[in-house]
């Protein structure tokens, strides 16, 4: 069985390139096609990847302007040619799925979410500082993707979805059903410490509609210490929301401090709504409960009242509520306890999963 992975881009570290990085360990030989590619941005292990790029990685100011060339990844990944390969693997939030399939081969598709910017245009764009025209003008133009998105996923032999949440916006966008495989948590690499801080914890990308100056105003009012691990286009507004010394914009940080911080917090919050999330597994594999927006993945991985509490409302009334809430029951959450809900989502199993549903379908494409 001759497989292809493909991916949407690999300009940033997150969920779904950690789900790209388990993929290669489980097909090592596996090339990965992708529209652009920069290394620097990445851990060492992509380096050891057979990455394929398009067209794309040679336009001017790509690295920079990527998401302004929308238009172009449906172009980008129609004109790879997959000739030869038994079985085409993609990642998609919205371009990879539309790869040109060659004829007799199975086309599995991991979707991390339907493209946000197509279906949920105005939650994705809500924060962002553009010009009212601006934004028109983007809605009017990634509104005309609908069509070929809908289309691409018509052409999908198999749908796997990261989360329930994912899988039933799969079925309202494309009429297409899907199983669900959980993305992988690497839990052996996070520990457990004796002793806790006396800090809360965020980690990040610094996106507008991760809803993180959410915690910076509420912790600007209960004046309780919060770090923010992470960094990204939203870190000069979060700087300017801050008012206290008790707030630190820590940035990127080191593998080292990444799970230092973790294993010591008195917990992580969680103020977006995510297809899946995978900090909150992260934070509960180092045994550490979570304060989470009732919304998406996090319904699905947090247990209330023993992994993490829910705050109902994306308000910083409700945080703030939430927050002292936990401070009420704190003592009542055990690590062992929290840690046994993130095992649950281990690698192992996604490896398990993910390569019984692969060889199973592809063993029913061949006798058709």
């Amino acid at each position: 069985m001759k497989l292809a992975i493909v991916h949407d881009y690999l300009n940033q570290y997150g969920g779904a390139e950690r789900l790209i990085e388990a993929l290669h360990e489980l097909y090592p030989e596996a090339p990965v096609y992708t529209s652009i590619y920069f290394p620097e941005n990445l851990p060492a292990a992509f380096k050891g990847m057979d990455v394929k790029t398009s067209f794309m990685q040679a336009l001017p100011g790509i690295k920079k302007h990527f998401k302004k060339y929308f238009l172009l990844y449906p172009r980008a990944f129609s004109s790879f040619n997959l000739a030869g390969y038994d079985v085409i693997l993609s990642s998609s939030t919205a371009y990879a799925k539309g790869v040109k399939i060659p004829q007799g081969a199975l086309h599995i598709c991991y979707c991390n979410t339907p493209a946000r910017f197509i279906w949920r245009y105005d939650q994705y764009m809500e924060k962002e500082e553009l010009g009212k025209l601006s934004k028109v003008l983007i809605k009017v133009l990634a509104g005309s993707l609908k069509e070929w998105d809908v289309g691409t996923a018509q052409k999908v032999d198999y749908f796997i979805a990261n989360s329930e949440n994912v899988r039933k916006r799969i079925r309202e966008a494309y009429k297409r059903e899907s199983e669900v495989i959980y993305p992988p948590i690497e839990t052996g690499r996070f520990p457990i410490a004796k002793d806790t801080g006396d800090y809360f914890l965020v980690v990040s990308r610094l996106n507008a509609y991760k809803r993180i100056d959410l915690v910076v105003e509420a912790f600007n009012d209960l004046r309780l210490p919060l770090r923010i691990i992470g960094d990204g286009p939203y870190r000069k507004n979060l700087q300017a929301l801050i008012k206290g010394r008790n707030i630190q914009l820590l940035g990127r940080v080191d593998e080292k401090a990444l799970l230092d911080n973790y294993a010591h917090c008195r917990a992580l919050i969680f103020p977006g709504e995510e297809d899946f999330g995978i900090t909150p597994l992260e934070a509960q594999s180092c045994g550490r409960p979570v304060i989470a927006y009732a919304a998406g993945g996090a319904l699905e991985t947090i247990q209330d009242g023993i992994s993490g509490i829910f705050f109902k409302q994306q308000t910083e009334r409700s945080l703030m509520e939430a927050i002292k809430r936990f401070q009420e029951i704190e003592p009542t959450f055990n690590s062992q306890d929290i840690r046994s809900c993130a095992l649950c989502f281990d690698q192992r199993i996604f490896k398990r999963q993910i390569h019984a549903f692969i060889l199973e379908k592809y063993q029913q494409h061949r006798r058709q």
